[in-house]
């Protein structure tokens, strides 16, 4: 009798989790994002709640960087190009995980570099090393690890992720890879396609 009502308990959760995921794309991820407000690349501030209603793709860099952020960096920005060539609107968050060096003045000169759109771009700083490893582990899944000793060089994840309207991170893809501009851009026009965004 015990073994039945395992039976039925473990086909109600598959039902829930299979009723929760009802995008149209393939899904690898599902974290709520914690509340944040930070400040942006202009001295302006950017909330979570600004960001409420709205598709948005994140992604961990920073302008020391000698490694992945520097494909990250031109990827997002040919993804940001090609979005607004097929009139896809969507916001882009990049989170600094060197917000002691990086101030808004120089996150703003970083993204100038890659011709960035500052209207649905934002580069954000103001927090210390603690929260950002805190958003990035905790809401992201994301790893973050400071600088070994003598090296300024922060080691953290090279996806980009999708978030959706309600916060929560719904995909992650290898932000590294050129090819993978076009499998966001898919998957954006799924949900354009099904009135989702």
């Amino acid at each position: 009798m015990r073994k039945w009502h395992i039976w039925i308990g473990m086909i109600g959760v598959l039902f829930i989790l299979t009723a929760c995921n009802d995008l149209p794309i393939e899904t690898d991820m599902s974290e709520k994002i914690a509340d944040f407000s930070f400040t942006t690349q202009d001295n302006e501030t950017l909330s979570l709640e600004d960001l409420h209603g709205e598709w948005w793709i994140a992604d961990f860099i920073f302008t020391n960087c000698e490694t992945v952020c520097l494909p990250m960096t031109h990827n997002m920005a040919q993804l940001q190009k090609e979005l607004e060539k097929n009139d896809l609107s969507i916001e882009f968050v990049s989170f600094s995980v060197d917000p002691d060096f990086d101030t808004p003045e120089i996150l703003k000169e970083y993204g100038e570099q890659y011709e960035a759109n500052f209207d649905t771009w934002s580069f954000l700083t103001g927090y210390d090393v603690k929260t950002v490893k805190e958003l990035s582990i905790k809401s992201f899944r994301a790893l973050l690890k400071e600088p070994e000793y003598g090296s300024d060089q922060v080691t953290h994840d090279i996806r980009f992720f999708l978030v959706s309207p309600e916060g929560e991170v719904v995909k992650g893809y290898d932000g590294t890879k050129s090819e993978n501009i076009d499998k966001v851009i898919e998957d954006l026009k799924k949900l354009q396609d099904n009135d989702l965004l």
